[in-house]
Parts: C-alpha cells; structure tokens; sequence
C-alpha cells in the first residue's frame, strides 16, 4: 500500500520493515491531539497501538469484554497463532475505562462507521487513520500501521534499555533482531559517528 505526501512516499508492505518509528515524544503528543479533535475512535486506536505493541490485526478485532477490568491483555495472535499475554500499563488500562465507560461487553472496540458498529474496521481504514494524522502534523518518513508497534518497541527500549524483555515480547530471534526492527541499530550508528573523532 503506497501513498504520496508531501513528496515522499509512506508505504507498508506485508514485511512490515518498510515503515518506521515515531521517535520524537513531540510528534507522538501532536498526534494524539490531532486523533483526540478528530475521532475519540481514532485516537483510542493510536494511543491503544503505541501503549501495547500489539499488531494492527491483532488489535482491530478486540472486543470490550477483551480489555474491561482486566490487567492482562490475552490475545492469540493471528500471524504466529500464538497466545500473548500482555500486562497492561497503568495509563492504558484508564484509556480503555475512559473510552469504554458507554460501551457494552460484546461490542467491537474499534467499530467500523460502514456496519454501524456490527463489525470492526479493517487494517485499511487503520492504515489510513495513521497516515493522515501523520500528514496533519508534518511527520516524514515511512509511516503505516505497523509504525504504532514500532514507536511501542522504540520508546520501550529506551526507558529500560532492556532489549531481552522486548525481544521476548515481540518473539524475535535474537536482540540484534528487535534492534534492527525497532530503528535503534541506525540510531545508534549515526551516534557513534557524531561523538567520533580522531
């Protein structure tokens, strides 16, 4: 799926490689405040996707009763068939209290507008929800749904530093793996070489 904006193109691809991390808190907080004047819908599903590091199709076909008075998100993923259990944050268990205050147990948490609410929105609508927030607040570079599981796993890394636990909660073979995913190898290059001098 490709996209121009702004001159360069926001692409995903089923590899998911393709598309990068949110890295600046700035931009993160921009698009909150952009979803949250939008969609409370749209912004729930971004703050959702950055706070659980869960993929887009793992998370569009949550239901109420997945995530209300839990403190454990268990949900089989689709692409590994396995079953991930998640400890939620302190934050995002008040996100879902707050937006699913109204909702009832067997609705969909990310209702699509076309059912009426019968079905959930498709990775597309996602797709498209992050990338024009992206474009409304200036953000370049590849950009997609699979960003939200990347900005998780960046900032994530960069608060506890331990890429053993974020390996494990990804699934990824070997930390040089999840570095490499996260965007933190090319960080950590680039870096290297502006404190480096002979």
């Amino acid at each position: 799926m490709t996209n121009k904006i702004g001159g360069s193109f926001l692409v995903e691809k089923q590899g998911q490689n393709t598309v990068d991390p949110i890295r600046d808190p700035e931009q993160i907080q921009a698009m909150k405040e952009y979803l949250l004047h939008k969609s409370y819908r749209d912004y729930f599903l971004f703050a959702f996707g950055i706070n659980s590091g869960l993929r887009i199709s793992d998370i569009v076909g949550l239901r109420v009763m997945d995530v209300r008075n839990t403190d454990h998100l268990q949900v089989k993923e689709k692409r590994t068939e396995k079953i991930r259990k998640i400890r939620m944050t302190g934050a995002l268990k008040q996100e879902i209290e707050k937006y699913t205050r109204q909702m009832a147990d067997s609705d969909f948490l990310f209702p699509s507008r076309k059912g009426k609410g019968t079905s959930p929105i498709g990775r597309e609508t996602a797709w498209r929800i992050v990338n024009s927030a992206a474009r409304a607040c200036g953000i370049r570079g590849a950009i997609g749904t699979h960003t939200m599981r990347k900005t998780f796993g960046y900032h994530f890394y960069k608060q506890t530093k331990d890429v053993a636990m974020l390996q494990q909660i990804f699934g990824h073979s070997a930390p040089s793996v999840t570095l490499r995913y996260i965007g933190f190898t090319d960080d950590m290059v680039n870096q290297a070489f502006e404190e480096f001098s002979l």
